[in-house]
């Protein structure tokens, strides 16, 4: 009996500290959200109310009025940057990950000591550079430089990542591939992208990430609001001289959802990566 109680007891601790720990992670997203459905004068009131005395959506709505706040304009420059970069350094984090995986060639230590000598320097080192190389290729204030921006941001993290990820596949499945008579672009679509599903998943999520978060680069290399992220927009919102709590909150819960549905689609596509992997195995 005393053995029982221990066990229970346990687990009554790690339950109560996981409902803690989720309740200190999502209390400042539960706050947002009531900010966002209170009314203005509700918002600013002293002392606050923790929950609305009348729910309103109208800051949800205003947020897609494009008199107020051209949100999807935004929207769609901050989607267009982020999976056209997250792809491209996806693509080259591939083809790079593999020949610093499975290829020998000089200079192959060097090249691959060079990506941690990458994390010693900060990103914004490469601005005035990359500011630089955009105006002379007269990429400036077009979505294309913050696209380059972004690749270049990304694109070392991701071919240490594949390259770690493709380490650990066994090199007797590619040549068994290449006695099939696969040549090398052909193992790599066909053996080593299908085997690493769960490892460019996660790459792709990684560079999502970076550029739908930029602000620095955005804020430096678009100048016209036509062209403006939504980290961008969401600056001018913030700093109007007529604080509307409701909106401000209201456009940076909708600005979370692409992150979280990509995070949740992610997790589908690596657990069927790992799944269909261990049939093929």
């Amino acid at each position: 009996m005393p053995a029982v109680n221990k066990k229970v007891l346990k687990n009554i601790l790690f339950y109560v500290g996981l409902i803690v720990f989720l309740a200190a992670i999502l209390f400042p997203f539960l706050i947002m959200f009531v900010v966002s459905i209170k009314t203005t004068n509700e918002a600013i009131q002293f002392p606050p109310t923790f929950l609305p005395k009348n729910i309103t959506f109208e800051h949800y709505k205003s947020i897609f009025n494009p008199r107020i706040f051209p949100f999807l304009t935004y929207f769609k420059n901050s989607m267009y940057v982020s999976v056209l970069s997250s792809f491209i350094s996806v693509a080259l984090g591939i083809l790079g990950g593999y020949s610093l995986s499975k290829l020998k060639f000089m200079g192959k230590t060097v090249i691959n000591n060079g990506f941690y000598l990458v994390y010693m320097f900060s990103g914004i080192l490469l601005v005035v550079p990359l500011f630089k190389i955009i105006s002379a290729i007269g990429l400036y204030n077009h979505r294309e430089a913050l696209i380059i921006t972004m690749i270049v941001q990304t694109l070392p993290t991701s071919i240490y990542m594949l390259k770690s990820y493709f380490d650990t596949i066994p090199v007797e499945i590619e040549e068994a591939g290449r006695i099939d008579g696969l040549n090398r672009l052909q193992v790599i679509t066909y053996i080593i992208i299908p085997l690493s599903l769960s490892g460019i998943v996660s790459v792709f999520v990684y560079a999502f990430m970076v550029a739908w978060n930029d602000f620095l680069f955005a804020s430096i290399f678009l100048s016209s609001s036509d062209m403006f992220t939504l980290s961008i927009g969401l600056n001018s919102l913030f700093n109007r001289p007529d604080y509307i709590w409701g909106r401000m909150m209201a456009s940076a819960i909708v600005t979370s959802i692409p992150v979280v549905l990509m995070y949740g689609a992610s997790e589908l596509l690596m657990r069927k990566g790992a799944t269909e992997g261990g049939v093929k195995g």
